[in-house]
C-alpha cells in the first residue's frame, strides 16, 4: 500500500486554462484512449474505488480533473481520446485543450500514457508521445489489461512496444493490470521518482 497516493482527493475540474488550479507543486498527468481503462488505473494507483469516475461508455470524461496529493502536488486525469461518440468539432476542442495543457503547464513533471495491451501504439497514442517529446516531458507507458493475455504474450507485446518507443525520447514502459494489481509497485516507483519521493517510498 502506498499511503501517499491513497490520500489523493478530487479538487476540481477544468474546461479552460483559466479554470485550472494555480500552478503550484508538481503534476503527473494520465492520458489514454477512452477504452484503455485510464480511470480504473488511477483508482488502482490511489487504492480508491471511485476517485476517478469510470463508465461503461468510454469517452465520458470531457474535463481535465485535478486530484490533490497531501503535499500539494497533483495527479491529473486528461479527457480520454479517440473513441467518444461526439461531434468531430468537440473532439478537436478536446484535442486543443489537452495539447495546450501538455505544452504550457509549467508544473507538469511527467505523463502516464495508458494503453490497452491488446491494441497499443494507436495513432492517438503516438500523437501524445510526439507532444511529450516536443517539450522533453518524461513518459511512462502502462500496457493495461495485461490480465487479458498470457504472461508470454504480454512479454512479447512489451518487447515490441519498447522498440517502437525508442524514437520518442525518454519513455519507459511496463505491463499493468488495474484489475489484479500487476505492475503496481513498479508504477508507484516511477511516480515517486517524478515527484522527488525516491527516498520517501511507500509510506
Amino acid at each position: 500500500m502506498n499511503h501517499y497516493f491513497q490520500q489523493a482527493a478530487f479538487l476540481q475540474s477544468a474546461t479552460t486554462r483559466k479554470t485550472m488550479p494555480a500552478e503550484a507543486g508538481l503534476e503527473i498527468a494520465f492520458a489514454g484512449r477512452s477504452n484503455a481503462g485510464k480511470s480504473s488505473v488511477i483508482n488502482r494507483v490511489c487504492s480508491q474505488k471511485s476517485l476517478a469516475r469510470t463508465s461503461k461508455t468510454p469517452g465520458r470524461t470531457q474535463l481535465i480533473n485535478f486530484f490533490r496529493l497531501p503535499d500539494g502536488s497533483f495527479l491529473v486525469d486528461l479527457p480520454g481520446y479517440g473513441y467518444a461518440k461526439v461531434p468531430e468539432a468537440v473532439k478537436l476542442e478536446w484535442q486543443k485543450f489537452i495539447e495546450s495543457y501538455l505544452v504550457q503547464r509549467s508544473t507538469l513533471r511527467g505523463l502516464v500514457l495508458v494503453m490497452d495491451i491488446r491494441h497499443p501504439m494507436t495513432e492517438y497514442d503516438q500523437a501524445m508521445l510526439r507532444w511529450a517529446y516536443g517539450r522533453a516531458l518524461p513518459v511512462h507507458v502502462l500496457l493495461n489489461k495485461a490480465d487479458k493475455l498470457t504472461r508470454g504474450a504480454g512479454a512479447g507485446v512489451l518487447l515490441q512496444v519498447r522498440k517502437e518507443l525508442g524514437k520518442f525520447g525518454v519513455v519507459s514502459v511496463q505491463t499493468f493490470s488495474a484489475l489484479n494489481k500487476q505492475g503496481l509497485d513498479e508504477c508507484w516507483n516511477i511516480l515517486d521518482g517524478w515527484l522527488g519521493r525516491d527516498e520517501g517510498g511507500q509510506d
